[in-house]
């Protein structure tokens, strides 16, 4: 590892050399002319490398919905739930907080339950009572994510206010994001003070309260009927090693 110290510095690479900053100081180092890997570290890096792609349509699937600013950590931290609970397990990262430093807890002390119909139901209780805040801004976003085609197939929101000085008795939000994929759904809370919703990360947050896997359809097949049931056992009874033609004289009857 080298330091640059001309004028010019650069970063990435060049030839074969890359270039990179830390701390401000610029460095470089050589590329390695060969690059061994165990199977372990292959299958390291393919988990890796799916779990980025699906990090990335996660994140692009709220990036123009969510209020919440990145806080430096949310690829790494994303990337990690997703290996964590295994490439082909979607539902691994309900409970992930796109705000590192505020869940919706803060806000709702009984967490919000999606049901099969696509309600997401937000228990009655008691609101949180935060200091100089009189309301809360809750978002629902949801996304539906196509991980197989590698793309953001729709995504829908809805928005309601809650005052926090009155009694809240519940409330039912239709969470519909129309296509074929992964519904992944996100809850956005931001406290509110005079009709403004505050900017300070301490009272925002955003969390994937849950995911659901797509329908898979099931073929239910028309039992046979006496009559059928019958010839068959006739038939096999005649011709135990003719199967393929007991089913033909069948059809054609």
């Amino acid at each position: 590892m080298g330091r640059q110290t001309s004028l010019l510095t650069f970063t990435g690479r060049v030839g074969n050399l890359i270039g990179y900053n830390r701390n401000g100081k610029h460095f470089m180092r050589c590329m390695p002319e060969t690059v061994r890997q165990t199977s372990a570290t292959r299958q390291a890096a393919q988990r890796f490398g799916a779990a980025s792609r699906k990090g990335r349509l996660i994140r692009s699937a709220f990036a123009q919905e969510l209020d919440i600013r990145s806080d430096g950590s949310r690829v790494n931290r994303l990337n990690k739930a997703i290996i964590k609970g295994g490439c082909n397990n979607p539902g691994a990262i309900a409970g992930f907080q796109f705000n590192r430093y505020t869940g919706i807890d803060k806000f709702f002390r009984v967490a919000p339950v999606l049901s099969t119909d696509g309600i997401l139901h937000i228990p009655a209780q008691a609101l949180a009572q935060i200091k100089g805040f009189t309301a809360l801004e809750v978002k629902v976003i949801a996304a539906c994510i196509s991980f197989a085609e590698r793309k953001v197939v729709h995504t829908e929101t809805a928005i309601l206010v809650l005052d926090t000085r009155e009694p809240f008795a519940g409330a039912a939000l239709s969470v519909d994001a129309p296509g074929k994929g992964t519904l992944v759904v996100t809850l956005q809370v931001r406290a509110m003070k005079d009709g403004h919703p505050s900017g300070n990360r301490k009272y925002v947050a955003a969390d994937i309260v849950a995911v659901q896997e797509p329908v898979t359809q099931q073929l239910f097949h028309k039992p046979e009927c006496p009559r059928e049931i019958a010839i068959r056992q006739r038939l096999d009874a005649l011709f135990p090693s003719s199967r393929e033609q007991s089913t033909y004289i069948i059809q054609r009857e």
